[in-house]
């Protein structure tokens, strides 16, 4: 780092001791908001039965619209019966129910904005409901469909509101009474009216001490260590209980550093003592086992068990604190306590994995379809020192012939860390350095913080402070002023939509063309961003992040808003890239903060990870968990942020890094180079056939993304998505699918020469590499399986099949007219399946049907395996991918006929049951060879497949075809 920057901020920051400086953040105890709601819960727990939710629905107020879509009613409260507030229920054609309460005309408004930032557009209302209400309750069911054994049940009092399915609870709001949304006051009003002596009237029916407590904590300001949090508004929190009578596992809500399956943060056997907390922070050295709130939250949580699987997304931008707890083996509790915001809750009716996910798509949007470029492997450091750092960090990797599509810049590349201007002394020439990056089909990201250094001569914060987009103090007047990188800095505010199109303008590369005003001139089309710093981290901060009081766009405090505020800056960044080009090609933007929603607009990475193998594991499980949440793009810095792994930590990482969708190296300043090729061999021997492993896979991935896109599905694969009703497997989440067809096991321990797989269903497991078949069983089975360091545990799941470009090239650009490997796993039955799917991996020409779909099948009839290559998948009626309806698209599009020559070269069937008689194409004869093994008829494990391998049949990845196996 340069200046004072560096000598200010390394040390408060320093990476000796590799520990979390956990007093630097609150916890739920300091926090007085979550405070006053768990102290809410511990009064309903000792009340016990005697406990009543003071709200209810006045049923004369209820309201159904005219197209029975949804209805509204008005909610009082017994506590202060002069506060209104209203409900509304409102049904979605997928079964998906959306719950609102706000209050009415009260002293401010609450922040209602939430939602529209995530979701893409409105979701299209049902008009298949019947509703039936009576003296006690509104119900609606479903007239017909795929949820037509769902009701949705309102009581009116107390107000609760509760999801079943054929007549048992699903999801239950409020059914423990810890509803409570803290109405505006004024500050002279006292918070328990009508009562002299407070602590007399704890248990006295019509007091409000009973319900809120006997005194204000925390009302209108709030002290942090050196902080003091100005709360002009007063208390405005809101406390929700949301419980799952039938589902006894909990997932989401990331991002936190635990298990996939969320410990209890409550209870006598609890694991955490303090709620899961949703509120991006720069947690750098973050603990690996740990409720602590990271850069990123999506508020979404899944219930699952055996029979079934619902989910909610409660879309609200504040702090927001949430307790688990498991009451019986087979049910689950959580308890919401956020700082602002309405009552906006979403309830996802499932009924399985698969469903739940898509209708937290539809809602949220879907993973965007990346660059393909992007999924192959990324170089970073802090810093690459210059240009000629650069060139030489190329130079090695294609002289070890190793693969590599990115180089990353961090923030030593800007003069004074003033983004978009170079350091000219150490990066001379920064449009030629790119260029010559671009010659070999590669990429560069460059780093673009939020943060304005705040001087003269920085025409992009000159501009933003005159164009008044930059971020408030607490007077809602002048400029928000904090310390980070630059120094004395302001904050660029994404909530303004004059700052989207200057945003925009500022990455400009065709100058002419532009308004006049500054814009980044020494860039190319090359160039991607990174947006690190986006929570947004403000080094003299309360908890390294923004004052709570600074003021947004609109007059909204950043309370109301923080959690969003990192995703809109990713999001505008990666609109800006978007735009530099007519027409557009796809962006890369990799984010560090995110929210519901950010999965639309990139990838992002889980931060400041330390150089350990409990860092290397959680990253595996943060992952998964993102995947959960819609965010698929996600991946670990290989190596870890911090430290110097030793040469067997460094490649178990990146055997790691190369089964997540991100995979990318990157390390702190004080950490030595630990480039691939400066490793002796082995260890740089198999690091090179790990990346290159990846790069072989690529058609596995790009059809995983594509199908993520389309309908919601994670591009890794828990184990309970994938067989839902196998219990045993629900608590799995240090092994994973990648699609529906790769299994795998990384090693995250040291010293391990073996590691065990756990297999969920009764069918074959082919080793990737070796081809020995393993068998599962129902009711899932562990399996022991040879690991040593040059060994990735990872298998074909039997009954699919498997394309893959075997060439060795030095980045992606260079595979597009690859030929392609075809390995076909038979199932138990011997058949199998497959998908692929590819475009230009560049454009948007997608969404018009400029793709190839083509879907693989071996069927097998007595004697003859025949493998197909078709499109049939491609006309299922109603059936999309990325927006274009399978019925429209057409095999014959411009892209497919531009890789009319693209073949197949090899074939490779697994599990034949003998020698074949003839292996033939149209009659005629292949070449072909067989290794004899054990085939699908067998219950083996451990012994080698049978191998078919066919010989260069030269069929073309865009046609149909036929390849008749008789045996």
């Amino acid at each position: 780092m340069r200046g004072w920057s560096l000598y200010a901020f390394l040390f408060l920051f320093s990476s000796v001791g590799f520990a979390v400086k956990s007093q630097d953040f609150k916890t739920c105890s300091q926090s007085g908001f979550c405070r006053r709601g768990r102290a809410l819960a511990e009064r309903a727990k000792d009340a016990g039965d005697a406990w009543k939710s003071p709200y209810s629905v006045d049923p004369s107020s209820l309201t159904v619209s005219p197209d029975r879509a949804s209805f509204m009613a008005a909610v009082e409260s017994s506590l202060y019966p002069s506060i209104k507030f209203s409900l509304e229920l409102r049904v979605h054609d997928d079964g998906v129910v959306r719950v609102r309460m706000d209050e009415v005309d009260g002293l401010h408004k609450r922040y209602d904005e939430t939602a529209s930032w995530v979701l893409p557009k409105e979701p299209t209302i049902s008009r298949d409901l019947l509703w039936t209400a009576n003296n006690t309750a509104i119900s609606l069911g479903y007239s017909r469909g795929k949820h037509d054994d769902v009701d949705v049940v309102v009581t009116y009092n107390p107000l609760t509101i509760v999801m079943s399915k054929n007549g048992k609870p699903q999801i239950m709001i409020n059914g423990r009474g810890l509803l409570h949304m803290e109405h505006y006051r004024s500050k002279d009003t006292p918070a328990v009216e009508g009562s002299d002596n407070a602590q007399a009237v704890l248990d006295t029916a019509g007091s409000r001490a009973w319900f809120e407590g006997d005194k204000e904590e925390d009302f209108w300001e709030e002290k942090f260590k050196s902080w003091t949090d100005k709360k002009p508004k007063g208390p405005e929190s809101l406390s929700l209980d949301i419980d799952f009578p039938e589902s006894q596992r909990l997932y989401g809500i990331p991002q936190h550093a635990t298990r996939l399956d969320l410990p209890t943060t409550t209870g006598e056997e609890a694991v955490y003592s303090d709620p899961y907390r949703l509120y991006n922070a720069d947690v750098f050295e973050y603990s690996a086992s740990s409720p602590m709130s990271l850069y990123g939250s999506i508020p979404v949580l899944y219930a699952h068990h055996y029979d079934g699987t619902v989910g909610v997304f409660n879309a609200i931008g504040s702090e927001t604190w949430i307790d688990v707890y498991h009451p019986s083996p087979r049910s689950s509790q959580t308890h919401w306590i956020s700082e602002s915001g309405i009552l906006d809750v979403f309830l996802l009716p499932g009924p399985n994995p698969e469903d739940v996910l898509a209708q937290y798509g539809r809602l949220a949007g879907t993973q965007s379809l990346p660059p393909l470029w992007s999924l192959g492997y990324h170089q970073c450091r802090w810093n690459y020192v210059s240009s000629d750092d650069i060139r030489a960090v190329q130079s090695r990797f294609d002289a070890e012939d190793i693969p590599l599509d990115v180089l990353w810049l961090d923030i030593e590349y800007a003069e004074e860390h003033k983004y978009f201007m170079w350091d000219h002394k150490t990066f001379p020439d920064p449009v030629d350095m790119v260029n010559d990056l671009s010659a070999y089909g590669r990429k560069l990201v460059a780093i673009i913080d939020p943060h304005l250094k705040r001087t003269d001569d920085f025409p992009v914060y000159k501009e933003a402070q005159e164009k008044g987009v930059l971020v408030k103090s607490k007077n809602g007047e002048s400029d928000y002023e904090g310390w980070c990188w630059s120094g004395s800095s302001s904050w660029l505010d994404m909530f303004n939509p004059k700052s989207w199109e200057w945003w925009r303008r500022l990455f400009a590369i065709d100058p002419p063309k532009q308004p006049e005003g500054w814009h980044w001139t020494q860039s190319t089309k090359d160039i991607h961003v990174w947006n690190d710093m986006n929570e947004p981290s403000i080094f003299n901060g309360p908890e390294i992040t923004m004052e709570k009081d600074a003021v947004h766009y609109g007059g909204w405090e950043h309370r109301d808003v923080h959690n969003i505020n990192g995703m809109l800056f990713a999001n505008q960044t990666f609109k800006a890239l978007e735009a530099r080009m007519s027409p557009p090609e796809r962006p890369f933007v990799l984010t560090r903060s995110f929210f519901a929603g950010s999965q639309r607009f990139g990838a992002m990475w889980t931060g400041d990870n330390l150089g350990t193998w409990e860092h290397m594991a959680v990253g595996i499980k943060m992952v998964l968990a993102n995947g959960l949440g819609g965010f698929s793009f996600a991946g670990s810095d290989v190596g870890g942020f911090f430290g110097n792994p030793e040469p067997e930590m460094l490649v178990r990482w990146y055997q790691v890094g190369a089964f997540m969708p991100f995979f990318r190296a990157h390390a702190h300043i004080d950490t030595k180079r630990r480039e691939p090729y400066l490793l002796d061999d082995p260890y740089k021997s198999i690091i090179r056939d790990t990346i290159r492993l990846r790069y072989a896979m690529l058609p596995v991935w790009y059809t995983a993304f594509w199908k993520a896109s389309a309908t919601g599905m994670p591009v890794l694969r828990p184990q309970f998505v994938m067989f839902p009703g196998e219990k045993n497997g629900f608590g799995i989440d240090d092994q994973f699918y990648v699609g529906d067809s790769i299994l795998v096991k990384p090693v995250t321990e040291e010293g391990a020469d073996e590691t065990q797989v756990y297999l969920g269903e009764d069918e074959h497991y082919y080793d990737y590499f070796t081809y020995t078949m393993y068998r599962g069983a129902h009711e899932g089975r562990l399996i022991t399986v040879p690991a040593a360091l040059d060994q990735i545990p990872v298998f074909i799941r039997g009954g699919t099949i498997v394309p893959t470009r075997e060439r060795h090239r030095r980045s992606v650009s260079l595979t597009k007219r690859d030929p392609f490997t075809l390995r076909v796993a038979l199932d138990h039955q011997g058949h199998a399946n497959g998908t692929l799917y590819l475009d230009d991996g560049d454009s948007y020409d997608y969404h018009e049907g400029g793709f190839i779909w083509r879907e693989f099948a071996a069927k097998r009839v007595k004697t003859t395996i025949t493998l197909s290559n078709n499109d049939h998948g491609a006309r299922k009626p109603g059936e999309a991918v990325a927006g274009v309806d399978f019925q429209t698209y057409s095999p014959g599009n411009e892209f497919a006929q531009s890789a009319a020559n693209v073949r197949v070269e090899k074939v490779v069937v697994l599990g034949l049951t003998g020698k074949p008689v003839s292996v033939t194409l149209g009659g005629v004869e292949l070449a072909w060879e067989y290794t004899p093994g054990y085939g699908w008829l067998e219950r083996q494990d451990g012994g080698k497949a049978s191998v078919l391998t066919i010989k260069d049949p030269k069929v073309p990845i865009a046609k149909y075809w036929e390849i008749v196996i008789t045996l």
